[in-house]
């Protein structure tokens, strides 16, 4: 397989259409396709072939995002790419138009225990920086601001808390509503903690499910991401693309599979408030105590 580095393709119809959303970003968010184009059609990312890729991405405006992503696809054959853009979920009218361009796509759920996702975000807001300002996603996941009323049933905290238990509720059950069609053999949920502490298994499991090879030596590559060609900044012009946090130490982190609880005051809160009700039924139902 070959994974692409977050291209956020689904946040609109046309390339074009993206393209205009990027130019319009506080933050560089057309870096992971110009990157992607730089090495799956160039060979290579060079601050040459970056300049390239964006020309090459300009002339194909017209296009939709889902050919565009085909046409990827078809360079990188006999590889099935990998599409992992975090943002897909942010917006139920980004998941219902990958589900429209691609409806024979196999899904993975990949979900994290709310606390440590919480902590990770918080984490981010310090370290990922734009112009001396945490990025505006991570600002969105500690408060979101766009919350749709009636997502969350209990509406009596201000959305401008920085609480990411809502966003991380929100994001899951959107994931969660767009697959509940989807037969088994389309859709697998993966606990990451699953696969950073027992990843001989998790691996297998999901290779499994994929039809993919599942010997010792095949697992064993699954455990090298900094194999990547995109585990690491781009040149200039393109650096970014990918959790800033993993290109700086892309390596596997087995640690981060700890336990956590689900019970107990959060941190971040300052009133010593523990998880929502709501947020604890979700993760019970992924298997999370």
């Amino acid at each position: 397989m070959y994974g692409l580095p977050e291209i956020q393709f689904f946040m609109a119809d046309t390339v074009g259409e993206f393209w205009d959303i990027c130019l319009m970003a506080p933050a560089p968010m057309g870096d992971g396709l110009m990157r992607a184009v730089a090495q799956i059609i160039f060979g290579a990312q060079t601050e040459e072939t970056v300049q390239r890729a964006r020309g090459w991405i300009r002339r194909r405006s017209p296009l939709t995002t889902g050919r565009m992503l085909e046409l990827l696809a078809e360079e990188a054959a006999p590889r099935i790419v990998v599409e992992k853009s975090t943002g897909t979920g942010y917006n139920r009218k980004f998941l219902q138009r990958y589900g429209a361009m691609f409806p024979d796509s196999r899904c993975i759920h990949l979900v994290r225990h709310p606390r440590s996702h919480a902590e990770s975000v918080f984490k981010g807001m310090k370290e990922m920086q734009w112009n001396g300002r945490p990025m505006q996603w991570l600002i969105d996941l500690a408060s979101y601001p766009t919350i749709e009323p009636g997502q969350l049933p209990d509406s009596r905290h201000k959305v401008d808390e920085m609480d990411p238990q809502k966003a991380w509720y929100v994001l899951n059950q959107n994931i969660r509503n767009f697959l509940r069609p989807f037969s088994p053999e389309r859709k697998l949920l993966v606990r990451g903690e699953d696969v950073v502490s027992n990843p001989d298994e998790a691996l297998h499991r999901i290779a499994a499910w994929l039809g993919l090879r599942t010997d010792p030596e095949a697992i064993s590559a699954m455990k090298r991401p900094e194999e990547s060609p995109y585990a690491c900044l781009g040149p200039p012009g393109a650096q970014y693309g990918n959790d800033a946090l993993f290109v700086k130490d892309p390596v596997f982190r087995p640690s981060r599979g700890k336990p956590q609880s689900l019970d107990g005051p959060l941190r971040w809160r300052k009133d010593g408030a523990e998880f929502l009700p709501e947020i604890k039924t979700l993760a019970t139902e992924f298997g999370y105590a």
